[in-house]
């Protein structure tokens, strides 16, 4: 599935590819959130009602999709340990991005494009605790 939207750069086209299974596939969980609530043009995440039967027009901000972020991972549990202002402080829109920044063992540069970084060291910035020597390059050429 491509899909345009507007970045700090400008226009830019993202592909989003089927997963593994229907449970965690992108493209489907797209497809029905695009069919429930009925979007064929403009903003892609809306808010919903509160009852969480309609999707409204309202379009959702960075504080919006922090806010869901920050709830779903108290909700799920996440860094138990810590006090719930720290672990709020943890989470936000940008986590999503970071998570997929970092659990993507793909050519930094596809991640670069995909978040749509202009450089490769702000990519680097968002894979954090990445494992840099889990290819490792000298040992592929025989070394």
């Amino acid at each position: 599935m491509l899909v345009t939207l507007r970045g700090k750069t400008g226009w830019r086209t993202v592909e989003i590819a089927r997963g593994s299974s229907a449970a965690t596939c992108p493209v489907q969980a797209l497809e029905r959130w695009l069919d429930f609530a009925k979007i064929d043009f403009g903003p892609l995440f809306t808010a919903v009602s509160r009852g969480g039967t309609r999707a409204l027009e309202r379009r959702l901000n960075d504080r919006h999709v922090a806010r869901l972020v920050q709830r779903t991972a108290l909700a799920a549990g996440l860094r138990p340990e810590l006090p719930e202002a720290e672990r709020r402080a943890l989470f936000a829109g940008h986590s999503l991005r970071a998570g997929l920044a970092t659990s993507a063992e793909i050519d930094e540069r596809h991640v670069q494009k995909q978040l749509g970084h202009a450089s490769a060291e702000m990519t680097r910035r968002y894979q954090r605790n990445r494992d840099r020597f889990r290819f490792n390059l000298t040992k592929a050429a025989g070394l």
